[in-house]
């Protein structure tokens, strides 16, 4: 039936003008000089696309593809290959074919006039054995809007990740911010990891002197190529997906993240078109991985520059598949989803999407740590960091990582006795986390609570807490602000951007402490599953300490 549907769907959609066509060979590059000798075999059943069809290579490697006035002739790198990579460590497996360049008036360069389109436009790719067991690294919204927030890329997460046995890793857009001058020196830093590395156009990557989306990403495209493509990797497959829809309004706000932003969060029709061209090469029981920058779904709302706005087409395309699982970033919070029925997803097991932790936190804002870098705390209580992907066959798991800290820190514990609401009426009565810091005396047991931000928790996730030793109590999972990001911000309103501001979690779990606690110390030992079945342990002091009123003399009569 999504067959019949696709042909449907191609006969309807606006006919595009062919004006040339594109032809080559994709081959086995023997001797890595990226050059096709004699000899050097092609290699067959290789996709080649325009960014809407899809060809294979026949027995030969050989492809021939009708292009329009412009065109981005890329292939879909097979498993068991490589493609090259230029000196950031950037795979090129695309030939633009623009003959007069970018328009004039963007602010930043695009694409170089091109040229007329060569008679011949081959691809290399070498043999390389790819495991079905290997990992990669994936980050969001490194997102530096000057030349030290590139310093800070690199000293908080670059530099913790070289010498990684990841084999490639990918960004999910918001690369930069707005400032598309910093791509050159931002792509020497993450090359420094030493794996090829795979990027997702964000809102902050477009040329926003471009009248709409057709040349919105003109320099995006000169670095990295075309805006959406795959790869296939061992036995999975990798979609990226450009989902912003820029509408041509010109400098807007950068703060403004629940409006439009001269945006929209959608899927272009030729899009969707090259996706389903795409997925009716790839096997129903394989792993399909899609990357995105804007989530499908968040907690945040239906604001279209947010969530996917036409996310149920793209569950058509996807029904009926089991191994699905796809990442986003852009709204700086941390979040899971599973999609189902009810969703407009039709599936064997629901459809997991995973709203990523961002490299940049709460872009780069907050007091310096000792190395002089912000702790730039996401606005829902995430420390800023990264994850590493697993991959195994079609099974796939996804561990957080903190920059700057240990593996093992997956959560953090505190006490709220004043339950005080957002806002900081009381900060200044109180030394920097004192609020929270689990001394308290036993008048104030009674009304305080346990707090665990599961730094990437969800709704599977459990928590449960034990004090003292007692039996372990089931925390609940609620919707709100992290009284411990609430403090950051507001005690450091003067380091952090205009625009941030805590904001409910996802994954924070609270529960009462037992009442009858005495005055005394206790370790309150935490032990978290996440959504991938992992166990995490924490602890922390509680001290309790005697009434803080004078004793109350026996009853006697007044004088």
């Amino acid at each position: 039936m999504r067959i019949w549907l696709g042909i449907v769907m191609l006969a309807l959609a606006p006919v595009v003008a062919r004006a040339e066509t594109a032809r080559g060979t994709v081959f086995e590059d023997l001797d890595a000089d990226g050059n096709r000798d004699p000899g050097e075999p092609g290699v067959p059943e290789v996709r080649v696309s325009d960014g809407r069809q899809v060809v294979l290579t026949d027995e030969s490697g050989r492809y021939s593809l009708e292009i329009g006035d412009e065109a981005i002739i890329f292939i879909t790198k097979p498993s068991g290959f490589a493609t090259p990579v230029n000196g950031h460590m950037l795979p090129r497996f695309y030939y633009i074919h623009q003959p007069a360049g970018s328009p004039e008036g963007l602010r930043y360069p695009g694409v170089a006039p091109t040229g007329p389109l060569p008679s011949e436009i081959d691809f290399p790719l070498r043999r390389r054995e790819e495991p079905p067991a290997f990992e990669a690294i994936l980050l969001s919204d490194p997102q530096p809007e000057s030349q030290a927030e590139i310093g800070f890329v690199g000293d908080d997460v670059v530099s913790e990740l070289i010498g990684t046995d990841a084999e490639f890793g990918m960004t999910m857009g918001d690369i930069l911010f707005d400032d598309l001058s910093l791509f050159p020196r931002f792509n020497s830093v993450i090359a420094q990891i030493g794996i090829p590395w795979y990027n997702v156009p964000g809102n902050h990557e477009i040329n926003l002197l471009a009248t709409d989306d057709r040349h919105a990403l003109e320099t995006f495209k000169s670095h990295y190529g075309p805006p959406y493509y795959a790869f296939e990797y061992a036995d999975a497959v990798f979609f990226v997906l450009d989902n912003i829809d820029y509408q041509g309004e010109g400098e807007v706000d950068p703060g403004d993240l629940r409006g439009t932003g001269g945006y929209v969060a959608r899927i272009a029709e030729d899009q969707l078109a090259w996706l389903e061209a795409e997925l009716a090469h790839v096997p129903e029981d394989a792993l399909v991985f899609l990357a995105m920058h804007s989530p499908l779904e968040t907690y945040a709302g239906e604001a279209p520059g947010i969530n996917t706005q036409n996310r149920r087409a793209l569950f058509r395309l996807l029904s009926g598949r089991r191994h699905l699982y796809a990442v986003a970033g852009h709204t700086h919070t941390t979040e899971h989803h599973y999609f189902d029925a009810e969703d407009g997803f039709e599936g064997p097991a629901p459809f997991h999407h995973h709203v990523l932790a961002t490299v940049s936190g709460s872009w780069w804002s907050g007091p310096l740590d000792e190395r002089g870098i912000p702790v730039t705390e996401q606005r829902d209580g995430t420390p800023n960091g990264y994850h590493v992907l697993e991959i195994d066959g079609v099974n796939l798991k996804v561990r957080y990582k903190a920059a700057g800290k240990s593996a093992s820190y997956q959560m953090r514990i505190t006490f709220d006795v004043a339950h005080h609401a957002p806002g900081g009426d009381l900060l200044r009565d109180f030394r920097p986390g004192e609020l929270l810091d689990g001394r308290m005396t036993v008048d104030e047991v009674p009304a305080a609570d346990v707090y665990v931000n599961l730094f990437d928790g969800g709704p599977r996730s459990t928590v449960e807490v034990s004090v003292g030793g007692r039996d372990p109590v089931t925390m609940e999972r609620v919707f709100r602000v992290d009284p411990s990001t609430d403090e950051l911000v507001r005690r450091n309103i003067a380091t952090v951007k205009p625009w941030v501001a805590a904001q409910p979690s996802s994954h924070l779990f609270v529960a009462d402490l037992p009442d009858d606690l005495g005055p005394g110390t206790y370790t309150v030992t935490v032990r978290a599953v996440d959504e991938f079945g992992r166990t995490h342990h924490a602890h922390r002091v509680l001290e309790v300490l005697g009434s803080s009123a004078a004793p109350i003399d026996p009853v006697r009569y007044p004088d």
